[in-house]
C-alpha cells in the first residue's frame, strides 16, 4: 500500500508539474500569437487610414477614424476609441470604453510605442491596445513625431479563453489516466517485489516449523534472486547440519540404551552374588565384610543408574507409553510409601478413599512420587510432608515438602535438568542425577506440570500438577 501511496503521488505531482507548464506555455503561446495578430493589423489598419486624418481633426473626422479602424475585424469584435486633446470618439456611439485604464493611458501619454494591457471584464479577458498616430517620415516609428492623435483599442479574447479552457480539461483529463497508469505500474511493481518477499516469508515460516527441505525458486540475477540463493545455501547447510546432529544424537541415543542393556545381564548376576556375600558378611573378618558391604551398595546404585539410563533413552526414543487406568490417587500414594518403607518418615494429607480418582499410570505416578519423597528424605530434613488435593475439579495437585535448607536461587532453574548436581564438589552422591529429569518427563506425559520452589518457612516444596481425566460412569468422578 505504500508503494501504490508513493508511485500515485510521484504521478499526481509529475502529472501536475507537467500540465503546469504546458498549461502555462501553451496559454502564453496563444494570448502571444492573438496579441501580435492584433498589434500589427492595428498598425496596418492605422496607417493605412492616418494620412486621411486632418490635423487638428475635427469630432467628426475622429469618429469616422474610429470606425474605419474597428472595420478592419471583420467579425465585428474590436471596439475602438480615438482622442486628440480633449476631443473623443468610439467607434460604437456612447461606449463608456471601461477597459481603458489610467496606466494604459499615461504609458501611451509617454510613449510613441505600441502599449498593451490584458484586463478582467467579468465573466471575460480583454486586450486593450494603445498608440499614438505619428507623422510620416524616414525614420522608425518609435523616434517620429507624435500627431497629438490616440487611438485605443478593446477585443474579448473569448476565442482565446476558449483555448485555454480546452487545455485545463485536457490537462485534468490527462492526469486521471496518468493517476490509473501509475496505480497499474505500482501494484505490478509491488508485485514483483512483494511476491518473492512473500514467498521468502512462507519459507522462513517452513523452517521454523522444522521443515528444513524447503527451498525457494531462484528467478532472474536481482538482488532478491540472490537473497533466495542465499536462503536455500542455508536452509541446505541448516538441514546438513542438523540431520547431521541428529544422527549423532541417534547413535548416542542408541549407545545408552545398548550400553545399558547389555550391563543389566551381569549387573544381575553380581546383584545375586552381593546378596549371598551380604548374607555372609556377618561371618566374615571385618575388612572383607567392609568390602562385601562397599560392593553391594555400589552395585544396587549402578543397577539403579542403568535403568535410569534405560527410563531415559526410551523417552529420547518416543517409546515411553502411556497405560492410563482410573485409580484411587491417595491409595496409590499410600502404597508407593509403604512399598519403599518410608511410611513412618513422611507425613501425609491425603483425601479420604476414593475422594479423588484419575485417570493415570499408575507405575509412572509411582515413579513420579517415589523420586520427590526420596529425594526431599535424601537432601532435605525431616519433618517430610506429602499432600494431595483437588484443584478446581480439574488437577490433581501433589505437593512433596520438606523442612531442609532449600535449594540455592541458582540451582532452582536447573533441578530437572539431565545429571545435574547442585554441589559440584560432591561428584559422588547416592543419586545417578536422572531422578528429577525422569520425574519431569513422566508429567509431561501426563500433560501436567510440576516446579520447584521454596517456602518463605524454609524448606524446599515440590508440586505436580495433573490434568483428571475421568471416566464419569465410574462412581466418585463427580467428587
Amino acid at each position: 500500500m505504500r508503494l501504490v501511496v508513493a508511485f500515485a503521488l510521484v504521478a499526481a505531482l509529475t502529472a501536475a508539474t507537467t500540465g503546469g507548464l504546458t498549461f502555462r506555455e501553451a496559454r502564453t503561446g496563444v494570448l502571444q500569437q492573438s496579441q501580435d495578430t492584433v498589434i500589427k493589423l492595428l498598425r496596418t489598419q492605422v496607417d493605412r487610414l492616418a494620412p486621411e486624418l486632418g490635423v487638428p481633426p475635427s469630432e467628426f473626422e475622429l469618429r469616422r477614424f474610429a470606425a474605419s479602424v474597428a472595420d478592419a475585424e471583420p467579425a465585428g469584435t474590436w471596439r475602438v476609441l480615438v482622442a486628440y486633446g480633449g476631443l473623443t470618439a468610439t467607434s460604437a456611439p456612447d461606449d463608456p470604453f471601461e477597459e481603458l485604464t489610467p496606466a494604459l493611458r499615461a504609458a501611451v501619454d509617454s510613449s510613441t510605442a505600441t502599449v498593451f494591457q490584458r484586463v478582467d471584464s467579468g465573466d471575460h479577458t480583454s486586450l486593450v491596445v494603445g498608440m499614438s498616430v505619428t507623422f510620416t517620415g524616414s525614420t522608425p516609428a518609435e523616434t517620429r513625431p507624435a500627431s497629438g492623435v490616440q487611438v485605443f483599442l478593446t477585443v474579448p479574447q473569448t476565442t482565446e479563453q476558449a483555448y485555454v479552457d480546452a487545455l485545463v480539461t485536457a490537462v485534468q483529463r490527462a492526469t486521471v489516466p496518468a493517476l490509473g497508469l501509475a496505480v497499474l505500474l505500482a501494484l505490478l511493481a509491488a508485485r514483483g517485489v512483494l511476491r518473492p518477499v512473500r514467498a521468502l516469508r512462507h519459507a522462513t515460516r517452513s523452517i521454523a516449523e522444522g521443515r528444513l527441505d524447503t527451498r525457494l525458486a531462484v528467478d532472474g540475477s536481482d538482488e532478491l534472486a540472490d537473497l533466495s540463493h542465499t536462503f536455500n545455501e542455508t536452509a541446505a547447510a541448516l538441514e546438513e547440519s542438523v540431520a547431521e546432529l541428529r544422527g549423532m544424537e541417534a547413535r548416542a541415543r542408541r549407545f545408552a540404551a545398548d550400553v545399558s542393556h547389555e550391563l543389566r545381564t551381569p549387573l544381575a548376576a553380581m546383584s545375586a552374588v552381593t546378596d549371598v556375600l551380604d548374607e555372609d558378611a556377618a561371618h566374615l573378618d571385618p575388612d572383607t565384610a567392609t568390602a562385601v558391604r562397599l560392593i553391594s551398595e555400589e552395585t544396587v546404585k549402578l543397577a539403579r543408574l542403568v535403568d535410569d539410563l534405560m527410563e531415559i533413552s526410551r523417552f529420547d526414543a518416543g517409546a515411553a507409553v502411556l497405560h492410563l487406568d482410573e485409580i484411587d490417587l491417595a491409595e496409590s500414594l499410600r502404597r508407593t510409601l509403604a512399598a519403599r518403607g518410608w511410611t513412618d518418615l513422611v507425613d501425609v494429607r491425603l483425601p479420604p478413599p476414593d475422594a479423588l480418582r484419575g485417570r493415570v499410570d499408575p507405575r509412572r505416578l509411582d515413579v513420579v512420587v517415589a523420586n520427590l519423597v526420596g529425594n526431599a528424605l535424601r537432601h532435605g530434613a525431616r519433618p517430610v510432608r506429602l499432600r494431595l488435593y483437588e484443584d478446581g475439579e480439574r488437577f490433581a495437585v501433589i505437593e512433596v515438602l520438606d523442612s531442609g535448607p532449600g535449594i540455592p536461587d541458582s540451582v532452582l532453574p536447573h533441578v530437572f535438568e539431565r545429571f545435574y548436581k547442585s554441589d559440584a564438589a560432591r561428584t559422588r552422591t547416592e543419586g545417578s542425577g536422572l531422578g528429577l529429569a525422569i520425574t519431569a518427563e513422566n508429567v509431561r506425559m501426563h500433560g501436567g506440570t510440576v516446579r520447584a520452589a521454596n517456602r518463605l518457612e524454609g524448606g524446599a516444596v515440590f508440586t505436580v500438577e495433573l490434568p483428571l481425566r475421568r471416566d464419569e460412569s465410574t462412581p466418585g468422578s463427580g467428587q
